[in-house]
């Protein structure tokens, strides 16, 4: 049943609803069609392909919506003689499935490149992905062609066979550790495992493909791409030059007829409920005992402690901060990130607007961020900025120092832009801020610091952000990311070593695009790549992807965590006095700061996932997440409650009071993105 636009904006920030997904089976062979293109190729119900879709971006990584039109679906059962439907490759009485469609996407130039796309899929183990695509005009992009995702919890470490163009072939591994550049190049076909006795192998034709680790940007895939980046972009394809371009995936598996049902945490894995709990229930335990989670990630012989939470906010937003001072004050952060950019024009006016909330919040500890402009030299431009803090009467705890040109990305194949030695910067930041805890790193994403090794021996702590919206956005996509967390925090340590790791900011929407001119504006509050205001911020599905992120982070090491903006479109007021849901998770964390995580297991992460820490008084604090669009079965009967709150959409005209909805009793169901506050005895 369709929902209401004002559920819509509940869940989701607006009324626009979620792309319709269409689920196609031929055999052992699933995928679901999402807006044209395949997602969740399943093959015996293990995830084989994550996507696979015909991408066009334009000259600032914006990615087209293309306009889909004539679209034909077409399945055949294992008893219909094979047919036009049918495919190469499907004989009679096999199942198989088709699908076709044309679509457009337009520039703003005014040129319309249109394709037709032809999709067959077969009992067999075989999967065709053929696109012919011809521009009315000529078209710049700085890509056009398809994309293919490989999952990366099942992959990573794991072996791979990698046939080239030339027709040799390679046998290597898909990275474990986050690869900061490609891990192959110049590809014509991919093989891996499955599971023992099933190979799957995914063929591109049409153009040299290339891979990158996406997990750089927090995506959760192995990107296999086309067109090298070695080559100019952005670049025009010619007026009615036609290209064609195909995936083939076949599937050769000799185990027979065997449980179709996917491994334990897998969509639709078959469950035993635990006493009355409902069938299909999604288990989730919190272990009470003192200790380190087995799940970590960082070796420590002490319990682990949850990350100082705090929030970020710029010059521009100190008006609407200060407004909601109390709203500040009873979120609790146990710091602030202020940002100070002189490139942007701040100043001494921006200066003082920031000291004038850190006076308001005498608790929190203060981070300014400082970009340093690199017009000058490092000591002459750090100096007068020290000047300028010393004279606003900002009294920072720490300060991160980075050069205004590292905020723009490098590809592969890019020439490095002239920049102050880091050594000297670094050298510079300690004489203009003597007594200050001294971070350097990256203002954006893992991606810079990964490629960009900053000299860590010269710091007492390193930072990046996160975005999840980089490359996609829809609903799937972004909840997605939060695979990729521990796969980024655990290749962080690997290059920091034991300097202190901080993290954020860590919101939806992007602050800063380092790929491209500007970020993307978005007036219509649509799911955009790239945009700095993204609806999702202001609705239950940020609360619920925030406890995800949560959870992630368990064994990260991280100490310092700006998990959110406060003021401003990516952040935590929803204007009138009112909260958005995410506050709540906010200042839980806040509160939760530096508190002894306990471990949590969750039978089904992707679905349901939380966080438990042990508070003050010695109880324990659970908050959980429905990290889904479809009300999800819970067995929570390994807790016992002495006070439970929820958040979902019946709640969240309270909630945006800033008071947390309570109830008498853990539900058996959780709703669409709904979070569960339990606080619960601890032995």
């Amino acid at each position: 049943m369709p929902r209401s636009a004002s559920d819509l904006r509940k869940l989701y920030g607006t009324a626009e609803p979620p792309p319709v997904s269409c689920r196609l089976a031929a055999g052992a062979l699933e995928a679901d069609v999402v807006e044209g293109a395949l997602r969740a190729v399943r093959w015996r119900g293990v995830e084989v392909l994550r996507a696979v879709a015909y991408v066009v971006r334009g000259r600032d990584w914006g990615t087209y919506a293309p306009e889909i039109e004539d679209l034909v679906v077409e399945v055949r059962g294992p008893d219909t003689a094979g047919g036009p439907g049918a495919g190469a490759g499907a004989g009679a009485g096999e199942a198989s499935f088709a699908l076709s469609y044309r679509a457009t996407c337009r520039a703003a130039s005014g040129a319309a490149l249109r394709f037709s796309a032809q999709i067959s899929g077969h009992a067999t183990g075989r999967l065709v992905f053929a696109v012919e695509a011809v521009p009315d005009g000529d078209f710049e992009t700085n890509r056009c062609g398809f994309c293919v995702l490989h999952p990366i919890e099942s992959l990573a470490g794991r072996a791979a066979t990698v046939t080239h163009t030339d027709g040799s072939v390679e046998f290597s591994r898909f990275p474990d550790l986050v690869e900061p550049w490609q891990p192959f190049k110049d590809i014509r076909a991919i093989a891996h495992e499955i599971a023992p006795g099933a190979l799957a192998t995914c063929r591109m034709e049409g153009d040299a493909f290339e891979m990158e680790d996406q997990r750089n940007w927090s995506d959760a895939s192995y990107k296999t791409y086309v067109r090298p980046l070695a080559l100019p972009w952005p670049y025009e394809l010619p007026a009615g030059r036609t290209l064609r371009q195909s995936v083939t995936l076949t599937v050769a598996d000799a185990r027979g007829d065997v449980d179709r049902a996917p491994r334990e945490g897998g969509r639709g894995t078959p469950r035993a409920p635990a006493g009355d709990a409902p069938a299909g229930a999604i288990r989730v335990t919190v272990a009470s005992a003192r200790g380190p989670s087995p799940a970590m990630s960082v070796s420590t012989s002490v319990a682990e402690a949850m990350p100082r939470f705090g929030v970020a906010v710029a010059p521009e937003e100190v008006p609407a901060a200060l407004e909601a001072i109390d709203r500040l004050r009873d979120l609790e952060p146990r710091h602030l990130l202020l940002h100070f950019d002189p490139v942007a024009g701040h100043g001494a006016k921006a200066l003082s607007a920031l000291a004038r909330l850190a006076e308001a919040l005498p608790d929190a500890s203060v981070t300014l961020e400082c970009v340093v402009p690199g017009e000058a030299s490092p000591a002459a431009e750090l100096g007068g900025i020290a000047a300028l803090v010393a004279a606003s009467g900002l009294r920072p705890a720490a300060v991160v120092v980075g050069p205004s040109v590292d905020r723009r990305s490098t590809p592969p194949g890019s020439a490095w832009p002239d920049a102050p030695p880091l050594d000297e910067v670094y050298a510079a930041a300690r004489a203009a801020f003597p007594g200050v805890s001294l971070g350097g790193g990256m203002f954006s994403y893992f991606t810079e610091l990964n490629r960009k090794r900053v000299p860590i021996e010269r710091l007492d702590f390193a930072t990046h952000a996160t975005c999840p919206i980089v490359h996609a956005a829809d609903d799937s996509s972004v909840m997605q990311t939060l695979e990729a967390l521990p796969f980024i925090t655990r290749t962080a340590n690997a290059i920091l070593g034991p300097t202190l790791y901080h993290l954020g900011p860590t919101t939806i929407g992007m602050r800063q695009n380092p790929y491209g001119s500007r970020t993307v504006p978005n007036p219509d509050g649509r799911r955009i790549a790239m945009a700095d205001d993204d609806p999702r911020q202001r609705g239950l599905f940020a609360a619920a992807w925030l406890v995800g992120y949560a959870a992630r982070l368990a064994g990260s090491g991280v100490v310092q965590w700006t998990g959110a903006s406060f003021a401003g479109v990516r952040g935590l007021l929803a204007g009138d006095g009112a909260v958005v849901p995410a506050f709540h998770v906010a200042r839980a964390l806040a509160r939760l700061s530096g508190r002894e995580r306990l471990p949590l297991h969750s039978a089904d992460r992707s679905r349901l996932h939380g966080v438990a820490a042990r508070r003050r008084d010695g109880t324990s604090e659970i908050w959980l997440a429905n990290l889904t669009d479809e009300d999800q079965a819970v067995d929570l009967a390994a807790l016992e409650p002495a006070e439970v709150s929820l958040l979902d959409l019946d709640g969240f005209d309270d909630a945006a009071t800033g008071a947390l909805p309570t109830r008498g009793a853990i539900p058996e169901r959780l709703g669409a993105y709904a979070v569960l506050r339990i606080v619960a005895p601890t032995a």
